[in-house]
């Protein structure tokens, strides 16, 4: 009877959006940063990109590593369905656009399908409640590179076109975390043409 129930709240507990992030019905804070999409810099906004339908803004620790890896690549294979539900990506973490650019163009990871931004100084993931954490000193990426910036947790926002906050996951792993942004934006209502 122990094991059920611990099992039971370890999984509640990882079903569990990050407890201090916006929630459903919030208003999604609007920003500007750059941001890079296959390997080249350009300003981002999330007021633009509302006007053409719903935004699902994930914020991911680090590029460059395993977790975010997987993330980063299971949006590019589902970019298609995403699009098809009218919704728009745009990753968000601490890197430097430097390793952006580097991230955005990888193949394996984002392959140039959506932009991911550099929010250096954290204050986009402030504005949506995420905590900061900083990563401790010589700690490497998948490539051996060291990351010197501080990391946020992984959380995505489904933001709708009128600004707010349709559906805001986390505590699940990186692909069930796509798996159910994917699953919000399609049962989101269509715009008609």
């Amino acid at each position: 009877m122990k094991r059920i129930l611990i099992a039971a709240l370890l999984s509640a507990a990882v079903a569990i959006p990050a407890s201090a992030a916006l929630k459903e019905g919030d208003t999604a804070p609007a920003f500007q940063v750059q941001a890079s999409q296959n390997g080249k810099a350009f300003s981002y906004s999330l007021k633009e990109a509302l006007k053409k339908g719903p935004v699902v803004v994930y914020f991911y620790p680090s590029a460059f590593t395993g977790g975010c890896n997987i993330q980063a690549h299971t949006f590019a294979v589902n970019h298609d369905k995403f699009s098809a539900a009218g919704a728009t990506v745009v990753g968000v973490s601490l890197d430097s656009i430097a390793r952006l650019n580097e991230f955005s163009a990888d193949p394996n990871y984002c392959a140039g399908k959506f932009p991911v931004a550099a929010d250096a100084n954290g204050d986009i993931a402030k504005s949506f409640d995420l905590a900061i954490r900083e990563i401790p000193a010589g700690r490497k990426d998948t490539r051996g590179v060291e990351i010197d910036h501080a990391a946020t947790e992984r959380t995505t926002f489904v933001i709708t076109p009128d600004g707010k906050i349709a559906a805001t996951v986390g505590g699940l792993t990186p692909e069930a975390n796509v798996e159910k942004a994917l699953a919000t934006v399609q049962q989101l209502p269509r715009k008609k043409s």
